[in-house]
Parts: structure tokens; C-alpha cells; sequence
């Protein structure tokens, strides 16, 4: 896409403006699932097709969930190293997920009608 005035955004742009819009509610919706530790999480986004995500992404989110009351830690230990944090859903965060997944079907049912033609032959470009 080309706006007046700018360069074309290119795929690693616009695949990383989509993921900062979804990756707190993919955080959740993966803790929703079973708790899991920071590595944890970055493997199983980067399993589910997003790609590399450094734990720099990852830990900061982390922390802000966990001071919002949407995730909780607590320390286990590791089998080959020192303790580690887990992450857990709580009870805030699990009625934050639900919303967030409300207004996601919503918003991606809008994108859809407008991007996606309802005619089957239509081309697509």
C-alpha cells in the first residue's frame, strides 16, 4: 500500500503493526490454555506461525499484564536451571480475554466484509 507521501509498506512492516495489535490477547488466549513461562510462550507463538518474537517483546507485556491484574506469577522450578516465573490467567484476565475475543470476531468479520468480495466471482487482486 502507498500513501501519499510515503514508501510502500512492506510484508515484515505490516506483519509486525498486526502482531502489536493482537499479541496481548494471543498471550492470553496461549495462558487461557495452560501456564506457561516466558520461553514458553515465545515458542508456542513462534509455533503457531508468527515467527521469530524475542523475549523482549514477550517480557515486558508480561509485567504490565501482571500489574494489571490480568496474569499471575509465581516461581517453579526448573529441571535444568534456577526457579523460573510461570504465567497464569486470572480471573480479570480471563474476562478480558473473552471481550478482547468478542471485539476481534467483530472487527475481523468487518475487515472481511470490506477487503474479501461477497460475489465469488468477483476477481480478487
Amino acid at each position: 500500500m502507498v500513501v501519499a507521501g510515503s514508501q510502500p509498506t512492506d510484508d515484515n512492516d505490516r506483519h509486525t503493526q498486526l502482531l502489536r495489535g493482537a499479541l496481548d490477547m494471543c498471550l492470553l488466549a496461549l495462558l487461557a490454555r495452560e501456564p506457561a513461562h516466558g520461553y514458553e510462550l515465545v515458542r508456542r507463538m513462534e509455533t503457531a506461525g508468527f515467527g521469530p518474537i524475542s523475549y523482549g517483546t514477550i517480557y515486558p507485556l508480561l509485567t504490565r499484564m501482571r500489574r494489571l491484574g490480568l496474569v499471575a506469577d509465581e516461581q517453579q522450578a526448573s529441571p535444568t536451571g534456577p526457579p523460573r516465573k510461570v504465567y497464569a490467567l486470572t480471573g480479570s484476565g480471563r474476562v478480558h480475554l473473552d471481550a478482547w475475543q468478542q471485539q476481534w470476531s467483530r472487527f475481523a468479520d468487518t475487515v472481511n466484509a470490506i477487503i474479501v468480495p461477497s460475489d465469488p466471482t468477483s476477481p480478487r487482486s
